[in-house]
């Protein structure tokens, strides 16, 4: 299939990112806010025109290296190994300015996984600190062809004489800077539920995100963001746009729950974005009277529970908008007021979005019961598509055959799980494989996860299948309780028992009680994690039904999970010929 290009499909006062900074290179507004420092949008352009005459230096230098690359890729691969600080949008903003292409690499990536994520990447040359330095030393960072990676370390002295060997370079475009198409980055997707891809993010399409996503943003408005650089979210949320309006957009080197509020107060914060379960997180912190003393006006972000907008809402003063959409960009779906709380939202302008079963046809539309509960799951479930395509989604590096699962005929297919109302109101289910079968019956994670979230003391649920010792799936959910909260197995036994809109397959046969839950570097929880731990490795797990696994429904109270428990499950796998994650 041919490379995909970027196309907006209506104009834009900017055409590339590197028009909108140079915009800002006479702008004395505030423009950049990191711990003790501040930089107008004059001087952080001022700086990031010194990397860009680094990164033109480097793209002479490491010509050799990408030569032989298809045409779309033949400039210089500069990964980013660092934690949100300001060299890290010096480097992406010189890279706009500069026409070269900047990777975001996750640095809570470790050995044998970081390498290979910067090998599929093609990276020439990583600008990284001391700490990201002992992290690659031993790492095979390039391919079979050869090559060497150069490192900098942005610690060093040799660094520090590059940025005056540079100093005064005056801010401008190259040729390949003032392309649309030129690929400006590349993004790994989350990894929640797989090894990550690299989503592909022309300087056109950032432009755009920066133009579209500016929230109602004024110049004196304050951006603040602790979500990591290296994702979306971070970029297409905060800081594209605050750069797009001309405000200030102001960074935390690392997410802090304890540090949100401090932070938000000492910044004078009234934006912020999030990503994840990190609103429950914040919200897990003792209430405090300046929550309601904040400057905060616009909150926006994804995959907030319905309990946690409201919390947020009582303790703020101010609503969390959401929308659904990934780095790909491919389905944008947003609330509404008068979206219901547990759902998503409707379509995005331009999009046509539908649900569609395995055979690519439309899933019937959601039908509720008297209590709420969807009453045809097995037949509006599917997945979340585009039927319009995904002009945004611009695929993923060097993977024609992971982008081809995506963009399947005219149609962008998200992979994952949704329902969609006679409203036109979009609900979501799960990811693709969140999907669930017991006793022979279909249902997804998310309608389940909505409903152990109303358990009292629950600060995060994570529903995901585990195998059945004959055949299909139990449900398994790892939940994390607030502080101070410890878990009531009668408590929880009737509450599963008396929630009408629990399906009758969707209690959960195990439960695992987390201190903390994983997740990965954007916050979303890590479920592959989860399914490896199983019920299988030593901690807090209560079992429903005890060792009567196969044909234990009459017993539906939860136990823990001994070691007497434990192997008679054990023995039931073993007879049956199937082997348990885990073991």
């Amino acid at each position: 299939m041919a490379t995909p290009r970027f196309n907006p499909g209506f104009e834009m006062r900017h055409q590339t990112f590197g028009e909108i900074l140079l915009e800002r290179s006479s702008d004395d507004n505030p423009g950049l806010l990191f711990e003790d420092a501040r930089w107008t949008w004059r001087e952080f352009v001022a700086d990031s025109a010194i990397r860009a005459a680094i990164l033109s230096d480097w793209s002479a230098t490491h010509a050799h290296a990408y030569a032989d690359r298809p045409e779309r890729f033949r400039h210089l691969h500069v990964g980013i190994l660092l934690e949100n600080e300001p060299e890290y949008l010096f480097l992406l903003s010189g890279a706009s300015m500069a026409g070269v292409t900047v990777i975001g690499i996750n640095p809570t990536r470790r050995g044998a996984e970081l390498a290979s994520d910067i090998r599929g990447v093609d990276c020439d040359v990583i600008v990284t600190d001391t700490e990201g330095v002992a992290l690659l030393d031993g790492l095979a960072l390039s391919d079979e062809t050869g090559g060497v990676v150069a490192v900098h370390d942005v610690d060093s002295a040799d660094w520090q004489g590059l940025l005056a060997a540079h100093a005064g370079a005056a801010p401008r475009l190259t040729d390949a800077a003032r392309d649309p198409d030129t690929l400006l980055a590349l993004l790994f997707t989350s990894g929640s539920t797989g090894a990550p891809k690299a989503v592909m993010c022309s300087t056109g399409r950032l432009a755009m995100l920066g133009t579209i996503n500016y929230r109602n943003l004024e110049l004196d408005d304050v951006a603040y963001s602790a979500m990591p650089m290296f994702h979306g979210n971070a970029m297409f949320a905060a800081f594209a746009p605050a750069a797009f309006v001309g405000c200030t957009f102001a960074m935390r080197r690392k997410f802090s729950a304890s540090g949100f509020l401090p932070d938000v107060l000492r910044f004078g914060a009234t934006y912020v974005n999030y990503v994840g379960r990190s609103l429950s997180y914040i919200l897990a912190q003792p209430e405090r009277p300046e929550e309601k003393q904040t400057e905060l006006r616009i909150v926006f972000g994804t995959e907030a529970s319905a309990h946690d907008r409201a919390e947020f809402a009582r303790r703020f003063g101010v609503e969390p908008g959401e929308s659904y959409g990934s780095s790909e960009g491919g389905v944008v779906i947003g609330r509404t007021p008068d979206t219901p709380p547990d759902a998503l939202g409707v379509a995005g302008a331009h999009m046509n979005v539908a649900i569609l079963d395995e055979e690519g046809n439309e899933c019937p539309r959601a039908e509720f019961d008297a209590d709420g509960g969807l009453a045809n799951a097995g037949e509006a479930i599917g997945e979340i598509c585009n039927l319009t395509g995904a002009a945004m989604f611009e695929g993923y590096y060097r993977s024609p055959e992971a982008t081809a699962e995506r963009n399947i005929g005219e149609v962008y297919h998200s992979g994952d799980l949704g329902y969609r109302d006679a409203e036109d109101v979009f609900y979501f289910a799960g990811r693709s494989g969140d999907k669930i079968r017991v006793d022979s019956e279909n249902f997804s994670a998310g309608p389940v996860e909505r409903i152990l979230d109303r358990f009292p003391g629950v600060l995060v649920v994570a529903v995901y299948p585990v195998p059945d010792p004959r055949t299909g799936d139990q449900v398994m959910a790892a939940i994390q309780l607030e502080p101070g909260v410890t878990f009531d197995p009668a408590a929880f036994s009737e509450f599963c028992r008396t929630q009408p809109d629990m399906g009758t397959k969707w209690a959960p046969r195990f439960v695992r009680i987390m201190d903390t839950m994983p997740v990965t570097a954007t916050r979303k929880i890590a479920k592959p994690s989860l399914r490896r731990q199983s019920w299988t490795e030593p901690g807090e797990v209560y079992v429903r039904g005890g060792a009567a696994l196969v044909g234990g429904d009459d017993d539906d109270e939860f136990r823990p999970l001994t070691s007497a428990v434990r192997d008679s499950v054990l023995e039931q796998y073993r007879l049956h010929g199937r082997q348990p994650q885990g073991v």
